[in-house]
């Protein structure tokens, strides 16, 4: 488990296309991901212990974040070959374990992270309603692999202004978590 953190945000960096499969065998897109006044896009994964640690809160925020106009979408790029907890038939146990309400999708080339540039897991992209990136950072702070649970969620914070604003926050920490798996 390598430790990777995000890099800072690309203010303004539109949104690259996509389309892949999801655990419903539905081709997704990013227009049919796109909400009225935000996208968030995550890049996840099953096994790593840094989404295990926050996949409770990223669920809630994601619920709530609806109510404002927020569509979420989830993405894993991992190397199901070499972590199998990361195959198809894992993702689709896992989305149902957490309770997903937003779709999660394999990308079986990478070719959508390496797109993205992501980094690691989870790796958060916060798109205002054009489209253009506005928060790359972190949900929460967390202790030994534990959410520090006083206030909101910086993610769901940074979300809720950008539906607001249609800008997101000056000020944003990393997203930290282990190395995206990649092909050999």
């Amino acid at each position: 488990m390598a430790l990777t953190k995000t890099p800072i945000c690309d203010f303004g960096k539109k949104a690259d296309y996509f389309q892949l499969k999801s655990i419903d065998n539905k081709m997704i897109s990013l227009n049919d991901a796109k909400g009225e006044n935000g996208t968030l896009i995550m890049f996840i994964c099953n096994h790593c212990p840094y989404v295990i640690a926050v996949i409770n809160n990223v669920v809630e925020d994601c619920k709530e974040l609806e109510n404002d106009g927020i569509k979420s979408i989830a993405i894993m790029s991992n190397d199901p070959n070499r972590y199998e907890e990361d195959s198809f038939d894992n993702m689709i146990k896992f989305s149902k374990n957490n309770d997903f309400n937003f779709p999660y999708l394999i990308d079986e080339t990478q070719e959508v992270a390496k797109t993205y540039g992501a980094v690691c897991t989870p790796d958060f992209f916060g798109y205002n309603k054009n489209l253009e990136l506005q928060y790359r950072g972190r949900i929460r702070e967390l202790k030994n692999l534990k959410p520090i649970e006083t206030g909101d969620s910086e993610l769901k914070n940074a979300m809720k202004m950008i539906a607001k604003t249609n800008n997101g926050p000056n000020d944003q920490f990393p997203s930290m978590g282990c190395s995206i798996k990649w092909f050999y």
